[in-house]
């Protein structure tokens, strides 16, 4: 008899086993999650929420949970959806997902769901936020469960992320987003249930960046944004951009040694190029990599503080702000879910004379957006700024203002929320008397006993620095000796306006201008 060697003995059972994994692989076939669905999550209460994955093309699978089982069959590529009925609020939950094989989901909580989104100030951690320390050694949340999408920038869009649900710990809430912790951490503490965020903030990032780039190109309105965009991906040459910065690195290199032994000043060293094309301005390039994965799932809301990098188009952002939030909800497909977002806070340094101003228009175009479309809100913050940060440190303000919002709006919580807004100008004289809605207990002032902040003019929309009294509860008499008679009304109208204007709750004054005169960003597209 002869035996096999022990080499061909090797190779055979490797074969085998192969041949076994490849039909077990064939047989059972992995259900495959995206990481917005898995272990920790949270389902948003009150509602039906989708639950999606891949398997193989006509694989049958069963998702049940709490005593309800949904069944459907895999798509031809694979894709796979059903929608559970709502759970009661609270947990744990266990959700098992079987097809070929088995999964079971740990540890679901059902409670609020909110997306927090935007630019720099939003991706502003809780660790570089005021009082960090003593924030995240008490940030033991349990039933607040965070998570975070990474940042990635494509034309085409992304059907998951690398990320994973965690309850909130001081370990994990450090470089969550500020605002997005201290609104959940709000939410949490008033209404006692379990708060899921999701934090997809970019810093830096334009708002076309955040919008179906087949709907922009559809819009008569943004039609040279898009032109723009055309030409300079047809232009752009990142690899020719790279090679060019490489040279002149081995330039500075040469240049900084001889600097050195001369005893001079080092020569400015060059700066890398950024890729335009995988960037966070780019139309649509973030709603692909970074929003898309997540569209769908079951949300209440969204929070947003974006704005700064769109300021010198701040006319075209009346159309484009409120264009994206349409989008957004177009694409959940869960109707008007709640927005709210954050006015531009005070930046750059303060000036002496009334003038214009980027930044006040884009204000004015984030205050227009709540008249444009329904279940819309601001948090204003023209007090929390710093002059020379573009990120102001108190993020905790932040996020409590925006959760007046949604406690007053979406929870039935009694609570002013609502900043005082310009309602209407009547002129006697030399004088306007402006009336103001939405002031909570009546309007109010801080730290000076006369309202500061307001400019005034005639016809020739020459502004000066105004008077001001307050007149009761709602109304404002504003005047100067230099106009005879005024044509228009300025508060807070600059960059960084010195004001102090407020209601008695404390939420300071929304700026405004009663004029409707061309502003300096009309033409920039």
């Amino acid at each position: 008899m002869n035996l096999p060697s022990s080499k061909s003995l090797v190779a055979t059972l490797l074969m085998l086993v192969t041949l076994n994994a490849f039909h077990g692989n064939q047989a059972q076939a992995k259900i495959k999650l995206p990481a917005i669905i898995g272990d920790h999550m949270v389902l948003q209460q009150g509602q039906k929420n989708p639950l999606w994955g891949w398997a193989d093309p006509g694989e049958k699978i069963t998702v049940s949970v709490d005593g309800q089982s949904h069944s459907t069959t895999a798509d031809a590529k694979g894709k796979w959806k059903v929608k559970i009925d709502p759970l009661k609020v609270g947990g744990p939950y266990e959700i098992t997902i079987k097809g070929n094989e088995s999964i079971t989901l740990k540890d679901v909580l059902s409670g609020e769901v909110w997306i927090c989104s935007g630019q720099s100030n939003m991706a502003w951690t809780v660790s570089s936020s005021t009082d960090a320390d003593l924030e995240i050694m008490t940030a033991n949340y349990p039933k607040i469960r965070l998570i975070s999408v990474p940042q990635v920038g494509t034309q085409e869009a992304q059907d998951d992320f690398v990320g994973k649900w965690e309850a909130c710990t001081p370990q994990t809430v450090a470089n969550f987003s500020g605002v997005g912790y201290f609104f959940g951490r709000q939410l949490y503490q008033t209404l006692n249930v379990p708060i899921g965020l999701i934090d997809n903030a970019w810093g830096g990032s334009s708002a076309e960046a955040w919008v179906n780039r087949k709907r922009l190109e559809e819009e008569p309105a943004f039609k040279g944004l898009m032109e723009k965009w055309e030409k300079l991906e047809k232009e752009y040459d990142y690899e020719k951009l790279s090679a060019n910065y490489k040279k002149q690195m081995e330039k500075w290199k040469v240049a900084s040694k001889a600097a050195k032994v001369a005893g001079k000043p080092l020569p400015r060293r060059p700066r890398p190029p950024r890729n335009l094309m995988t960037g966070n301005h780019r139309p649509s390039n973030i709603y692909n990599g970074v929003l898309h994965p997540t569209i769908g799932y079951g949300i209440k809301g969204a929070i947003w503080y974006q704005g700064e990098s769109n300021a010198s188009r701040a006319y075209q952002y009346r159309k484009l702000f409120p264009f994206m939030i349409q989008n957004w909800r177009d694409e959940w497909k869960q109707g008007d879910f709640p927005f709210y977002w954050v006015q531009l806070a005070d930046f750059r340094p303060e000036v002496k004379e009334p003038g214009d101003s980027d930044w006040a228009e884009l204000r004015e175009a984030q205050t227009m957006t709540m008249s444009k479309l329904p279940n819309t809100g601001e948090a204003v913050i023209i007090d929390l700024g710093e002059a020379v940060d573009i990120h102001p440190k108190n993020k905790l303000d932040v996020g409590k203002r925006l959760a007046r919002w949604a406690l007053a709006k979406d929870y039935g919580v009694k609570i002013v929320h609502r900043s005082p807004q310009y309602k209407s100008m009547e002129v006697k004289g030399n004088k306007a008397i402006l009336t103001f809605d939405h002031v909570g207990g009546g309007l109010d002032l801080f730290d000076v006993n006369t309202p500061i902040g307001f400019t005034i003019a005639g016809a020739d929309k020459k502004f000066v620095h105004a008077n001001a009294k307050l007149l009761g509860k709602d109304k404002i008499e504003v005047w100067s000796d230099a106009v005879a008679m005024p044509a228009s009304v300025r508060y807070g109208w600059a960059n960084n306006p010195i004001l102090n204007v407020q209601n008695k709750e404390g939420l300071p004054m929304t700026p405004f201008r009663t004029d409707d005169w061309t502003g300096i960003t009309v033409n920039n597209h």
